[in-house]
């Protein structure tokens, strides 16, 4: 029996289940309004390291472990892990992770590698390639800015556009043990140029593949916003939040009454200082675990439609003057009784 569905989307005949998650976060998440509900804060955002790249490695490290520790597992149980971050060559992930020796598929989505892993490991699980995998994703502010735009010695101005690259890790183990939570399907994005040149505004190129992913979403599963208790975008920030609603509007859906941002809800923009608000791959992980699968886990959430968003570039496609496409991901979790 076929467990595609429509043109992008997969709905799994034995969905898999999230059987733990970890965030672990830095001083700046810590004081937002989520700041409370994380797993761990850390006191110094380089987490005792000596580098920015180290300090991000460290986070996946330890997001993985505190996830498998909730789990009751240990590495050894671990069939896959699923993990990417921002960084050149994934770096973060590579020396991240490498210590738990575990078989490794890295990932490069941008900010929707949350999405992307997840999709991925669900994948493994539904169709009986392991029992238990692991999906982990981080970024770090420190290092994202050394990679992408300036040296924080550099002291820049940031437009109102910008959003600020989330510190964090998020780790999701998942499995064929029970759980309340549940991914039923998923919608596998497709890379959406508007041809957005603007690389301080982030929520403007990856506005419309996240238009793109929702809208198939919803055709490919014959679904209405309403059908979802929250529609869940990773990282547009407030400007690309009111440029994705537009565009849904244009194709006959109006997600505004259930539409939700992991990058507005973790930081207070006027008190932080983070103009449009949060973005890079641990934005959307952190979030999803710390302040969504809980309400998700106690069923005040039913179903979720949870798309981190991605913005393809990198310093030598920005520096020749190339646009910016973006890339999103669907999940869909739901409550398991």
């Amino acid at each position: 029996m076929s467990q595609t569905v429509g043109t992008q989307s997969i709905q799994f005949e034995q969905a898999p289940y999230i059987q733990s998650s970890a965030s672990i976060v830095g001083t700046k998440e810590g004081e937002g309004p989520l700041g409370k509900l994380f797993d761990v804060v850390g006191s110094d955002d380089k987490f005792g390291e000596d580098s920015w790249e180290e300090a991000e490695s460290t986070l996946q490290k330890e997001a993985a472990v505190l996830a498998l520790g909730k789990a009751n597992l240990k590495k050894e149980h671990i069939r896959y892990i699923f993990g990417g971050d921002l960084l050149g060559q994934s770096i973060a992930t590579t020396f991240g992770l490498m210590e738990l020796n575990v078989p490794l598929f890295g990932l490069y989505g941008a900010c929707s590698t949350a999405g992307e892993s997840l999709s991925l490991a669900a994948m493994a699980v539904a169709a009986g390639y392991g029992d238990n995998v692991l999906a982990v994703t981080s970024s770090h502010f420190a290092s994202a800015e050394k990679q992408f735009r300036f040296p924080l010695e550099y002291a820049n101005q940031r437009p109102l556009s910008a959003t600020w690259t989330v510190t964090g890790s998020g780790a999701f183990v998942l499995g064929v043990r029970r759980s309340h939570l549940r991914i039923t399907g998923i919608t596998t994005g497709k890379v959406v140029d508007y041809g957005v040149k603007d690389s301080m505004n982030m929520g403007a190129a990856m506005a419309p593949a996240a238009c793109d992913t929702i809208y198939q979403n919803l055709t490919d599963f014959k679904r209405k916003p309403e059908d979802y208790d929250k529609i869940i975008t990773g990282d547009l920030g407030t400007v690309g939040q009111e440029i994705l609603i537009d565009l849904l509007k244009e194709k006959g859906y109006d997600i505004s009454g259930v539409h939700m941002d992991c990058g507005i809800e973790i930081f207070d923009s006027e008190t932080q200082n983070t103009n449009a608000g949060g973005s890079g791959c641990g934005c959307s992980a952190v979030t999803l675990s710390a302040y969504i699968l809980p309400k998700l886990e106690k069923g005040i959430y039913r179903r979720v439609l949870f798309v981190p968003t991605g913005a393809l570039l990198s310093t030598v496609s920005f520096n020749e003057g190339q646009s910016v496409p973006g890339i999103a991901h669907g999940v869909v979790i739901e409550h398991a009784a």
